[in-house]
């Protein structure tokens, strides 16, 4: 469908309404080089990090040919996100590949965006929560050996990273019920590798949780973009069935582009008036109370 509609939009871009040929003008503007998406990484030390999420950034170039994509890192990896805006120049959009609202994309994203100030950024939303997300958890999890038809007595823990931010908390929270839903109903409750405080139970305290209420087969559904120390120890705490990373799963590729579309409706990020933004840490646009390790 993508194909199509950009075979489509290029062929009546050239032409009016009468069939004559629109002039050269109009059609150079046509063929405009759209705003880059920049796709923005948390980063991990776990080498498979990098290789799942460049997988995952290659179908997104395979489903939007012509459209400039770029990858950018929070911390751990190269290239930072401020090296890679750097580089740029024109109009960006940057695309947390972050699965809930929290201190990333509230404050570092910004941060980044208001220091390069060459460039009019646009920051979309986080991939969760949304169907789409909710689509790729489970088939990931029907891949780990999900058996769908057998719903009695079964239970799925979402494994979240955790984050000091509520809002974080409430958008796994509407991921869980997105993918319970999706599983036809079978209870799923949110866990996180990252103890975040009372009602932000650890992957191990869902799992008890879900069997004190007389479910026996659990499994856990990982709610990460890439590899890393907490996808890890999510993996650790699985009793039975656990999926994989989201990674380069279609659904993702396409909810990528949606964020994208979404935020090219919205006006760029204002810079100060009254003082120049300080560029962001060469080596961390994290704060020091954000979760690091991802």
């Amino acid at each position: 469908m993508d194909r199509i509609t950009a075979q489509l939009t290029s062929q009546l871009s050239r032409v009016t309404l009468r069939g004559r040929p629109r002039p050269s003008s109009v059609v150079r503007r046509a063929r405009e080089v759209p705003p880059t998406l920049v796709a923005v990484a948390h980063g991990s030390r776990d080498p498979a990090a990098l290789r799942t999420v460049t997988a995952l950034l290659a179908r997104v170039r395979a489903l939007r040919p012509g459209l400039p994509v770029h990858l950018g890192h929070i911390e751990l990896n190269a290239p930072l996100l401020g090296d890679t805006l750097a580089t740029l120049r024109g109009e960006a959009v940057l695309v947390p590949l972050l699965l809930a609202p929290g201190h990333h994309v509230k404050h570092d994203l910004p941060a980044a965006a208001a220091a390069a100030r060459h460039l009019s950024v646009r920051i979309a939303a986080p991939l969760g929560p949304h169907p789409l997300l909710a689509d790729a958890l489970y088939e990931r999890l029907a891949e780990a050996g999900w058996d769908g038809a057998a719903r009695a007595g079964s239970g799925v823990v979402l494994a979240a990273a955790g984050s000091r931010d509520p809002d974080s908390a409430v958008g796994t929270a509407r991921t869980a019920a997105l993918l319970s839903a999706r599983l036809g109903g079978v209870p799923v409750l949110p866990g996180y590798a990252s103890a975040t405080g009372p009602g932000a139970p650890s992957v191990a305290e869902a799992v008890r949780a879900l069997a004190d209420h007389g479910r026996r087969r659990i499994a856990v559904a990982r709610c990460f973009t890439a590899p890393g120390l907490f996808a890890g120890r999510c993996a650790a705490a699985a009793p039975g069935a656990v999926s994989a990373p989201l990674g380069d799963h279609p659904a993702m590729a396409r909810l990528i582009l949606h964020r994208y579309e979404q935020a090219l409706a919205l006006a760029p990020v204002p810079l100060p008036a009254s003082h120049p933004v300080p560029r962001p840490s060469s080596t961390s646009l994290s704060h020091p109370a954000a979760t690091v390790g991802v």
